[in-house]
């Protein structure tokens, strides 16, 4: 990765919403442009009806209203809890499945597009839950595709889902159109295939929704992934206090956190969206386990100057601003619906 201007490329595009978020398509060939968002479309509606905490009819609702029972899933939702569970593993428990209670005490019981926006009221100091999570206590046999949770427990896969989609979508593309792929889901990039010749341009803000002028860094990948995740835009009122969706597993509360936006490059958009949501919630202590890890990373904290790791490119100052946007899309935090 490196920071860009780069020149216009001649692509094709396309943007709708799906899982709560904003899509963006991006194609090196026109003329694969309708195929390849037919894929990603198919994916993303498979993912949707396997994976969402808010349709009653998902898999995963239906897995959690069995909570206690031994459950057999689909393939599609157990690569799903295979990467959730995971991902626990190698953060040691910061990036948690098992949330979902958490979640809906703090509001977030539906798509946060229906929330309340926060009116500025001071953030939640702490939740009090019935049962703590713990991603050990998920009984997952891969085998006989069952699954098994303590009653009581809710699973949450939106710190995992959205980015493993955008994988899924970014690769179903590239089979079937045979050029270079983007995927953008809420801000969360995956590529496949060939890039443009000067990489694929994303700027790197709060709000993937933002226009190219807000306030961000504007960086180009050729291949791998690149997600952020935040804390100061999916905000809401619930309560009397200020929540947003990053939860902390000691806690069970939003998590109080010195960097309001992390954004972390790695090999695929997976990988780079655990790492980012990991960083929100280890703090200062997380620049040297991204260091260690080797994964390039930008940490936007609330007060004072960003902090960037690895081969995160440094800014190149004005001329970065003045980048051609017809590349471009944006990087944002968001969470999966």
């Amino acid at each position: 990765m490196r920071a860009s201007p780069q020149h216009a490329e001649s692509l094709a595009s396309a943007r709708w919403e799906a899982l709560g978020s904003t899509v963006v398509l991006r194609v090196t060939d026109a003329d694969s442009l309708a195929s390849a968002q037919e894929l990603v479309r198919r994916e993303l509606d498979a993912v949707d009806r396997a994976c969402s905490r808010f349709r009653a009819d998902s898999e995963l609702s239906l897995l959690n209203a069995r909570a206690g029972r031994r459950v057999g899933v689909s393939p599609l939702l157990m690569e799903a809890l295979e990467l959730a569970v995971a991902a626990a593993r190698l953060t040691d428990g910061d990036v948690d499945p098992t949330l979902g209670r958490a979640l809906e005490l703090a509001g977030y019981d539906r798509d946060w597009r229906l929330l309340t926006g926060a009116r500025g009221e001071p953030e939640q100091p702490a939740i009090t839950i019935r049962r703590a999570s713990d991603w050990e206590t998920v009984e997952l046999d891969a085998v006989s595709r069952e699954l098994r949770i303590p009653s009581g427990v809710r699973l949450d896969l939106g710190a995992t889902a959205k980015a493993w989609a955008a994988d899924r979508a970014a690769s179903a593309a590239f089979a079937v159109a045979g050029c270079g792929v983007l995927v953008s889901l809420g801000g969360d990039i995956a590529t496949a295939g060939p890039s443009p010749a000067d990489g694929w341009t994303i700027r790197v803000t709060d709000d993937h929704r933002s226009d190219p002028s807000a306030a961000g860094q504007t960086v180009a990948i050729r291949d791998g992934g690149l997600a952020t995740s935040s804390t100061a835009v999916r905000r809401w009122s619930h309560g009397g206090h200020t929540m947003h969706h990053i939860i902390d597993p000691r806690t069970q509360a939003p998590a109080r956190t010195p960097w309001r936006t992390v954004s972390v490059a790695a090999a695929d958009c997976a990988q780079a969206n655990i790492a980012a949501t990991a960083t929100l919630l280890r703090g200062e202590t997380a620049v040297a386990w991204l260091d260690a890890l080797g994964l390039p990373a930008r940490l936007q904290p609330w007060d004072g100057p960003e902090v960037t790791v690895g081969d995160w490119p440094a800014r190149l100052g004005p001329a970065t601003r003045r980048a051609s946007t017809s590349n471009q899309v944006s990087s944002a935090g968001a969470v999966a619906s």
